[in-house]
């Protein structure tokens, strides 16, 4: 009555169903799961603002700012069984100087720092090298979840990347503040982001903004040599 073709198909449609179901219950799990993650300190440790080529490929000299930074969180919440990755990052933001009246963006923001935490059943995924990567899968021996996962302790950490502007010019910037993101990535499921307002056993994250400070101005060459005559 039906061809092999037919009976391939609805086999096929009846599995592709069954797994439809078995992820979405899976995925629906980590609702059942607390999130309360909390920042403790999160601090500018020394800013810079220096003039010349942010980048081997930069056309012109610009200003460019190095923030260094310190940092104690407890993202552990975040990792469960489904868990595969957590993405982390830190941003500096300040107020346009145009404003939104201007057509203009109301707020600049730029990564500074950013960093991958796998879970134990993701480390061979890690880009680590043979070394590091052997005494992370050792530590994580037998475990689905590891609990001093996500704890971050940073010490006047350098950043990744400096900031720029379109403009060109950062030095005197008032009102900056550093902010901690993350980014949750599943087994299976929905990439989730930080949260704006607690959602059942989801709380938002907590303290993740720095108090404001204003970034420095360049020291001109005539000053600097005064200083050291």
């Amino acid at each position: 009555m039906y061809s092999s073709v037919v009976r391939f198909q609805n086999a096929f449609s009846f599995f592709t169903t069954v797994a439809f179901v078995v992820a979405a219950l899976i995925a629906s799990t980590d609702l059942l799961t607390p999130r309360t993650p909390s920042v403790g300190v999160l601090k500018p440790t020394n800013v810079q603002v220096v003039r010349g080529r942010p980048h081997y490929y930069s056309s012109k000299k610009e200003e460019y700012a190095i923030i260094k930074f310190s940092l104690d969180a407890d993202l552990s919440s975040l990792f469960t069984w489904n868990t595969k990755q957590l993405f982390v990052y830190v941003t500096a933001e300040w107020p346009s100087a145009g404003g939104s009246g201007s057509g203009q963006n109301a707020s600049n923001q730029a990564v500074i720092w950013d960093s991958i935490i796998t879970s134990p059943s993701a480390d061979h995924l890690a880009n680590l090298g043979p070394i590091a990567l052997k005494k992370l899968k050792r530590s994580a021996q037998g475990k689905s979840i590891d609990p001093s996962r996500g704890k971050l302790s940073i010490k006047n950490q350098r950043p990744k990347y400096q900031i720029t502007h379109p403009s060109g010019k950062v030095a005197e910037q008032e009102d900056v503040v550093l902010r901690l993101h993350y980014n949750v990535q599943p087994w299976v499921g929905f990439l989730t982001w930080n949260q704006d307002v607690d959602f059942w056993r989801w709380k938002t994250l907590r303290n993740n903004l720095s108090k404001k400070f204003t970034l420095p101005s360049i020291k001109k060459k005539d000053e600097t040599k005064k200083a050291g005559a």
